[in-house]
């Protein structure tokens, strides 16, 4: 079993009030003045300061936890608001100067700890791009995000005289009814259009805001902001360009084939957006659990035919109560899996309904969460916090792996064959997707005064270019139009959604790998994630035996396998 010893606080007092910005400047004080005589100073000084960072991340983490999980919770809102609000500024102020004292210290290269390198890498980074007056900015966009989880939270529709949340609405897309498809999807459209000016007012206030960050950073613009932000060292824009044109050219004909074999499967004279999730042999849809903790249940079972550990670290969320996966009003959209890195043991939020879509979601946060308790040992804090290329590579990576033991959730074959045809078509339809987004944020930041019309002209050219020819949103154009609204990323993580399509390619080439020796590809799957943020990208990924490698050729090469892997699943 994953062993979490109750954490032990060297440094700071077990009584701190981390919500009280006045105590936690304190620490910041004495790690500013303290004596940095020699290189066993220096190290404990790092070890200190990785504590106070921990425990901050873990108190926002869990303010941000309790929000979400009921966004009508106005105290839970208040408590959060105020964090961000009173605390977080302190520290971004604080981590600067303490960073800016760090990089100075003359024998800062005798420090021995695994991953310094990569570690100082991006503190230098973030020294180039801070601004205090950037400070009051984040707060206020942070403010904007919360707004925007709790429009979408709140949105329900009526549905047979009850009241559903839309990821219950999502559900009923399944049924084999298409009247009733047709229906559920234009309710829930014609519910997001209810909020479309004030989402798009929000979004304007966003990219102003984040304009003018980018602005007094010395960037012509807030794409090129975001990318030394986000630390990417390793690829650039002009990757993520060739990325789409790679995807345009070798993934869409796939997907059009796909939605072509659909359309002649259904029997439609056209495919529209509600036909493209119900199965096409007129079966009813697949509800695999029929409760929080059947689905769990199921989770363990899986993970521990991968490997016995992967099951330990869901038995241990659920020890702790760090699991909460049911849909229900109020709650933020989406899911995530939080990290927590002073007690080690992450938190997992979902909107689970019982759908296979669930089931696949779970499987990806709990591969967000082995890579939490892999790399709770780190000794520094920042080799815990890893770039999203290979954060989500542990995700996807684990949606693949589990494949082979699927039986375990979808016992009858048949079912068991739909379920994962289902998995591949996705892995093949998220790359489009993950490209309209993130060239759809590439040309609204580097054209920050469109009005909000231009930028769904903007969405409706980007959608085109990557949605195929077979697909018929004729009568839906507004509706299309404002498709982007549901992507949470496009309003909290700006330029966070490439990685997604990273970290595919590389789940598709470790689970190549896994076809071939599965013990050999899950040791090296775990040696990467072990590693946390100690390496460069490429490195992390070499350790998984995979290439970082966004080239046309690789992306046509593992598109391919993915083509062949349908094929031998049959229609």
């Amino acid at each position: 079993m994953p062993v979490l010893d109750a954490p032990v606080r060297r440094y700071l007092p077990e009584a701190i009030a981390l919500g009280d910005a006045a105590a936690v400047t304190a620490c910041f004080d004495e790690l500013r003045v303290r004596a940095l005589v020699d290189v066993n100073a220096l190290q404990r000084w790092l070890e200190d300061l990785s504590e106070l960072e921990a425990a901050l991340e873990e108190e926002g983490a869990w303010r941000y936890i309790r929000m979400t999980l009921d966004t009508t919770d106005k105290t839970a809102g208040e408590l959060y608001r105020a964090f961000t609000a009173e605390v977080l500024p302190v520290v971004e102020l604080r981590m600067d100067e303490l960073h800016r004292r760090l990089v100075e210290v003359p024998f800062l290269d005798q420090v021995e700890i695994d991953g310094m390198s990569v570690y100082l890498r991006g503190i230098k980074g973030q020294l180039r791009i801070f601004r205090e007056e950037n400070v009051p900015i984040q707060v206020e966009l942070r403010d904007l995000a919360q707004q925007y989880s709790g429009t979408i939270g709140a949105m329900s529709i009526e549905w047979e005289g009850e009241t559903i949340t839309l990821p219950k609405a999502a559900a009923l897309l399944e049924s084999t009814d298409r009247a009733e498809r047709e229906a559920v999807y234009r309710l829930m459209a014609a519910r997001r259009l209810q909020d479309a000016t004030a989402l798009d007012d929000l979004f304007t206030n966003m990219v102003a805001k984040r304009n003018a960050i980018a602005g007094n950073a010395e960037f012509s613009n807030f794409r090129d902001y975001a990318y030394a932000s986000l630390g990417r060292f390793d690829h650039a824009p002009s990757d993520a360009m060739a990325f789409h044109a790679a995807v345009q050219e070798h993934v869409v004909p796939l997907v059009d084939r796909l939605h072509h074999e659909r359309k002649e499967a259904l029997g439609v004279d056209s495919l529209r957006p509600w036909d493209l999730q119900v199965d096409t042999t007129g079966k009813p849809p697949l509800r695999p659990f029929d409760s929080d903790d059947r689905l769990i249940d199921l989770a363990v079972e899986v993970f521990g035919k991968v490997h016995p550990y992967f099951a330990e670290c869901l038995r241990t969320m659920r020890t702790m109560g760090r699991l909460d996966l049911g849909s229900r009003t109020g709650k933020a959209p989406g899911g995530y899996n939080y990290p927590l890195y002073e007690t080690g043991a992450p938190f997992i939020f979902m909107n689970a309904v019982g759908t296979t879509d669930d089931v696949i979601t779970m499987f990806h946060e709990g591969g967000h969460a082995v890579h939490s308790f892999l790399t709770h040992p780190l000794r520094i804090t920042g080799s815990k916090s890893f770039p999203s290329e290979v954060a989500e590579l542990a995700s996807m990576s684990m949606e693949l792996l589990t494949m082979d033991h699927w039986h375990l959730v979808y016992p009858d074959e048949d079912d068991l064959r739909r379920a994962k045809r289902d998995q591949l078509e996705r892995v093949l339809t998220i790359l489009p997707w993950v490209a309209t987004v993130d060239a759809f944020q590439h040309a609204v930041y580097l054209n920050p005064g469109m009005s909000a019309e231009e930028r769904h002209g903007l969405w409706r050219e980007t959608f085109t270019r990557f949605a195929g020819e077979v697909v018929d949103h004729s009568g839906l154009e507004k509706e299309r139009d404002h498709l982007w609204h549901k992507q949470l990323h496009i309003f909290e993580l700006p330029f966070y959604y490439i990685e997604y399509g990273i970290a595919q390619l590389g789940a598709i080439a470790i689970w190549r790998n896994y076809k071939r020796e599965p013990a050999a590809a899950v040791e090296a799957y775990m040696n990467a994630l072990r590693a946390g943020y100690t390496k460069p990208l490429p490195e992390l990924y070499a350790l998984a035996g995979i290439r970082f490698d966004l080239s046309p050729a690789y992306i046509r090469d593992l598109a391919a396998f993915i083509n062949e892997e349908l094929s031998a699943l049959g229609s």
